[in-house]
């Protein structure tokens, strides 16, 4: 077979097609992380143990990689002739990603919050159940049994148990009827009274920090 050419020289002719096209290929961004302190662990980072980890994966949840885009997305020097169209990028890139940060941020708020209410109502629920428990207690020492022995103690014991979650007893006479905590029974005509004032407890009533769980029972004595 006739040869058309030096092999050699067209091998050379091919590595030069190769390289220029590898020139003439468009860089991608480089995405460097300067922070000193890891959003993840909170820990200060150290250059070495950073390039040691330079090729392994981020498994950060999504709030996490958005900062490190935010913060730390270059420009190489490389494409300083396209700085302009890539700077527009850069941008609209960086505004995407703080409204993903706020939206994220927002979330995270919600379901603190929503987390915290759902278990304030499950210790309500917990002290609503044992009102019952406590109207029994209470007539128990109304009518003499619980002055002394071990059901006395166990009684005290659960009403200070209750008290350390905040269940407060609403019990007082002699106080301006509230109909937000008060419920009246009966009204009956008072001598020494102005305004409406509860004059003796029918069944305690109980609430929760500004929560109302029972209204009291009461008598209200009114002015004559």
């Amino acid at each position: 077979m006739p040869h058309h050419g030096n092999e050699e020289e067209h091998g050379s002719s091919e590595n030069r097609r190769d390289a220029e096209q590898r020139e003439n290929e468009p860089q991608k961004p480089i995405i460097h992380d300067n922070r000193k302190v890891d959003p993840k662990t909170g820990q200060a980072r150290h250059p070495d143990q950073e390039r040691g980890a330079a090729g392994a994966p981020d498994s950060g949840d999504a709030l996490s990689q958005a900062e490190d885009i935010l913060n730390s997305v270059e420009v190489p020097a490389a494409d300083s002739v396209a700085q302009g169209g890539v700077g527009a990028e850069a941008e609209e890139l960086r505004n995407d990603l703080r409204r993903l940060q706020a939206e994220y941020v927002n979330y995270r708020k919600r379901v603190e919050r929503d987390r915290a209410v759902a278990g304030e109502m499950a210790v309500i629920g917990v002290m609503n159940s044992l009102l019952p428990v406590l109207d029994d207690v209470d007539a128990a020492r109304q009518h003499g049994d619980l002055t002394d022995g071990p059901f006395a103690a166990i009684a005290a014991k659960l009403e200070n148990a209750l008290k350390t979650y905040g269940l407060v007893r609403i019990d007082e006479t002699g106080v301006e009827f509230d109909p937000t905590i008060h419920e009246a029974l009966i009204q009956q005509p008072g001598t020494d009274v102005e305004i409406d004032t509860v004059s003796q407890v029918l069944r305690s009533g109980y609430k929760s920090g500004d929560r109302v769980l029972r209204a009291a029972q009461v008598i209200v004595a009114v002015p004559a």
